[in-house]
C-alpha cells in the first residue's frame, strides 16, 4: 500500500513547524523540567489553538474529529520540537471522556481540555505513574483489568525521571468512578501507543537532522567527519529505520488496530533509541552534557520506549494478535 499525505496534512505539519520553530522550544523544555510551568502553558494554548487536541474528540463536544492521522501528523511534529507537557495524555483523555456512557463528564470537562485552559494526564495502570500530575487539572487512573476510569482528586510528590522534562507523580486513590467500559479503554489505549509512535519518530527525526548538521561541520584530520564511510553508514542505518517505522504509524493512526498500534509504537520507539545513540556516539563527549540541546531529545527517546507499554508490552499485543510468525 502507498502511503501519502494529502496536500492540507503537509501544510497542517508545516505550519506547526514554523509555530514550534519560533518558539524556542529548549528553553521551554528546560524551564518545565524546573518545574516552571508558565512559558509551558503559554506553548500549550498555542498548540491547542492550532486545534491539535481537538483532533481527538467530535464535534458535538467542540472537537474537530475524531482524526487519528492528522493527530499522528501533530505528534511528529511535537516530538521533533520536543515540546514538553502531557500531550499523549491530553489527547488519550478526550478519546476516554467522549467515550463515556455518560455524556456529562465529557461536557464538563472537554471543552476547558479542547481549548488549551486545562490539561489532562493520566496513570495507565493501577500503581503507575501519571506524566505532569502537578500541571495538570484533570486526572485520570485507568484500571483495564477491571475495566474502570476514575478522576483523581490529587496527586503524590513528583519524582525524579530519566528525561528530567517528563514529571512523574503518584495520583491519589479513589475519586470519581466514571462509566466507561473495557472496550473503550482499549480503544482509548490504541490512541495513545499511536501519539506515542508519532512523538517518538519526531524525536527520531530531530535527532537524526541535528547529527547530520554537527558530522558536516565537525572536522577530524582536516576533513568533516561525516565523509567516513562508518559515520555515512551508521546515519544510513538510523535513516532506514525511520522510515520504516513512518508507514506502520500512520498505517496505524488508518486502522485504530490494537495490534498495529503496538507495532507501530515499539518499532518507532527502537528506531528512536537507536538513533539516539548513534547521535550520542558522533557527537563525542558534547553529546553527554546536559547544557547541548541534543539531550533534551536523547532523554526524551529513552523515556518513550516504556511509555504506554514497554517493548515487551507491545511485541506481545502484536504476537498475540498473530501479526508475527
Amino acid at each position: 500500500m502507498r502511503f501519502l499525505l494529502d496536500t492540507e496534512q503537509r501544510a497542517f505539519a508545516k505550519s506547526l513547524d514554523a509555530m514550534l520553530t519560533a518558539a524556542d522550544t529548549p528553553s521551554v523544555v528546560r524551564a518545565w523540567g524546573r518545574g516552571e510551568h508558565r512559558a509551558g502553558r503559554a506553548l500549550w494554548s498555542r498548540v491547542a489553538e492550532a486545534g491539535v487536541f481537538a483532533l481527538a474528540a467530535p464535534e458535538a463536544y467542540e472537537g474537530v474529529g475524531p482524526l487519528p492521522v492528522e493527530l499522528a501528523v501533530a505528534f511528529v511534529e511535537l516530538g521533533r520540537h520536543a515540546v514538553p507537557g502531557p500531550l499523549v495524555e491530553t489527547a488519550t483523555a478526550a478519546v476516554l471522556l467522549t467515550s463515556l456512557q455518560d455524556p456529562n463528564p465529557a461536557a464538563r470537562l472537554l471543552p476547558a481540555l479542547l481549548s488549551g485552559r486545562a490539561m489532562a494526564t493520566a496513570a495507565p495502570a493501577p500503581g503507575s505513574y501519571a506524566l505532569d500530575g502537578d500541571a495538570a487539572t484533570i486526572r485520570l487512573s485507568l484500571d483495564r483489568d477491571r475495566g474502570e476510569l476514575r478522576l483523581s482528586s490529587g496527586h503524590g510528590p513528583v519524582r525524579p525521571s530519566l528525561d528530567p522534562a517528563r514529571r512523574l507523580t503518584p495520583l491519589s486513590p479513589g475519586g470519581e468512578l466514571l462509566p466507561t467500559t473495557p472496550s473503550s479503554l482499549t480503544h482509548a489505549l490504541t490512541w495513545a501507543r499511536v501519539a506515542v509512535a508519532a512523538q517518538a519518530l519526531g524525536v527520531g527525526l530531530a535527532l537524526l537532522d541535528r547529527t547530520v548538521v554537527h558530522v558536516r561541520r565537525r572536522t577530524q584530520f582536516g576533513v568533516p567527519i561525516g565523509s567516513f564511510q562508518a559515520v555515512k553508514h551508521r546515519l544510513a542505518d538510523a535513516k532506514v529505520a525511520l522510515e520504516f517505522a513512518r508507514p506502520l504509524v500512520f498505517g496505524a493512526a488508518v486502522t485504530l488496530d490494537p495490534a498495529d498500534a503496538a507495532a507501530a509504537k515499539v518499532t518507532a520507539c527502537e528506531a528512536a533509541y537507536a538513533t539516539a545513540r548513534t547521535a550520542l556516539q558522533l557527537h563525542g563527549a558534547i553529546g553527554y552534557t546536559a547544557e547541548y540541546d541534543l539531550s533534551l531529545w536523547l532523554t526524551r527517546a529513552r523515556a518513550l520506549r516504556t511509555a504506554w507499554g514497554t517493548p515487551a508490552e507491545c511485541r506481545a499485543a502484536v504476537l498475540g494478535a498473530g501479526r508475527l510468525r
